[in-house]
């Protein structure tokens, strides 16, 4: 087991989908640092040296990622909601907030913008 961040990863899984994991990192982001630290794409969690290793947590953790960019989204909707524009007088009655067509095709967007209920 490899420790990353405070997560432990499986000797056996892709370096690339171990950081793939956090979230705020995707494809890209991955593939980047990986060129960047000069890891080959199909290299296991277990064939990284210490060194790699200690540079990986070192980027990753400069990186707004986990935790800090849940709470920046939060607070970028939040911000919306408090000035009262468009967007975030959606997010707020939970309607569909790109312009996206609410008289037929709702079901999702409703799903992902869910209000805040009071019981």
């Amino acid at each position: 087991m490899v420790f990353i961040l405070g997560v432990n990863f499986p000797e056996r899984n892709l370096v690339q989908k171990s950081l793939q994991s956090f979230f705020g990192i995707g494809g890209v982001s991955s593939s980047r640092l990986l060129a960047r630290f000069h890891i080959h794409p199909t290299c296991k969690v277990g064939e990284l040296a210490n060194k790699q290793v200690l540079d990986l947590t070192a980027a990753l953790s400069d990186m707004k990622i986990e935790n800090d960019l849940r709470r920046q989204y939060l607070d970028d909707i939040k911000r919306l909601k408090e000035t009262g524009t468009y967007r975030g007088r959606r997010h707020a009655l939970g309607l569909p907030v790109r312009g996206q067509r609410t008289r037929t095709q709702i079901k999702t967007a409703v799903k992902l913008n869910r209000m805040e209920r009071r019981l």
